[in-house]
């Protein structure tokens, strides 16, 4: 009787260790079951492509579909924004997402993140680093986005009429500006086009408008075409133009390019006064989403994951194109 006694004694004692014991597999996120995520976005409200880019986080990684966002808004600060992913990590964050202000400076923060276990995705904008210190990046083919452009100008400047641009940069460093101002350069050496002027509008309307202000007052008459980054600064430059008594787009003005395709510009677009608008497929969210679930559940995202994007001209965009666009 006594050793029957012990056996059971020895017995709950053991199933009361085995009940304390920590789970090894399947423990909850530390936001309550929640998988928290830190988000370390250049400069939410730069433009109304980055507006739309960080909503489509916001929504996508909600705690509705099971997430904690935590938004850190670096105001293009590259230092700030090193400091805010260092922060994530001496909070534990399950997963971290950048969208870069500038491509270098990354690899002693990224080094410290993989050290402490936490997988990085990046959003948007490339950097130079070493692969092996992120899991993913998702974004745009900016040099691409570049040669969609470059293609269209072909077409328009192969008549006879002088290729003289303007070129307004995005912010100089982010990968988008870089992208698309080699594609312009490589362009401009291809096809014997002119360089009249090259300068960041840190991707502004009305830094860009200042600057244009300033083009045609030392240019005048001979840009024949403006080369902007994004639809915020191709605005910039159509009021200055129109503003100085100069026509913007349409067969027989300044030929203007932009970038991004939001709804408001692609309507300027079907207007005439952009001509050729390359689409930046700012709804990355749902992607994002997708790809942190993938590596929840044991699996690996590829290491390049690009968006769907197009290109709009003024001869061809339609009203119903234009309203069927999420952003």
């Amino acid at each position: 009787m006594k050793k029957l006694f012990v056996l059971l004694l020895v017995a709950i004692v053991t199933l009361g260790l085995v009940a304390c014991e920590s789970p090894t597999t399947g423990t909850p996120s530390k936001s309550g079951g929640l998988i928290t995520v830190g988000f370390a976005q250049c400069k939410a409200d730069e433009s109304d492509w980055r507006k739309a880019n960080t909503n489509s986080v916001q929504q996508a990684l909600s705690k509705e579909n099971g997430f904690d966002l935590i938004l850190a808004d670096s105001n293009n600060d590259a230092a700030k924004q090193v400091s805010d992913v260092q922060g994530f990590i001496d909070q534990e964050v399950d997963y971290i997402i950048i969208a870069a202000v500038n491509v270098d400076g990354w690899d002693t923060v990224l080094k410290n993140a993989k050290d402490a276990g936490i997988p990085v995705i990046l959003m948007d904008r490339t950097i130079n680093a070493s692969d092996e210190l992120y899991e993913c990046w998702l974004g745009s083919d900016f040099y691409g986005e570049g040669v969609k452009a470059t293609e269209w100008m072909k077409k328009r400047f192969s008549g006879g009429t002088p290729a003289n641009i303007v070129h307004l940069q995005g912010q100089l460093g982010a990968s988008a500006q870089v992208g698309r101002t080699e594609a312009l350069e490589d362009a401009i050496t291809a096809n014997g086009w002119t360089l009249l002027a090259q300068q960041t509008g840190d991707w502004s309307t009305d830094t860009a408008k200042e600057i244009m202000s300033s083009w045609i007052q030392q240019f005048g008459s001979d840009i024949t075409c403006v080369y902007a980054e994004n639809d915020n600064m191709a605005d910039g430059a159509i009021q200055a133009l129109e503003e100085a008594g100069m026509k913007a787009g349409g067969d027989d003005g300044v030929a203007i390019i932009s970038f991004d395709a939001n709804r408001a510009y692609l309507q300027m677009t079907l207007e005439g006064k952009i001509n050729c608008n390359v689409e930046c497929n700012p709804l990355h969210g749902p992607k994002v989403a997708e790809i942190i679930k993938t590596m929840e559940s044991g699996g690996k995202p590829s290491k390049t994951e690009t968006v769907e994007e197009s290109a709009f001209f003024y001869d061809t965009i339609t009203q119903e194109i234009i309203d069927a666009r999420q952003y």
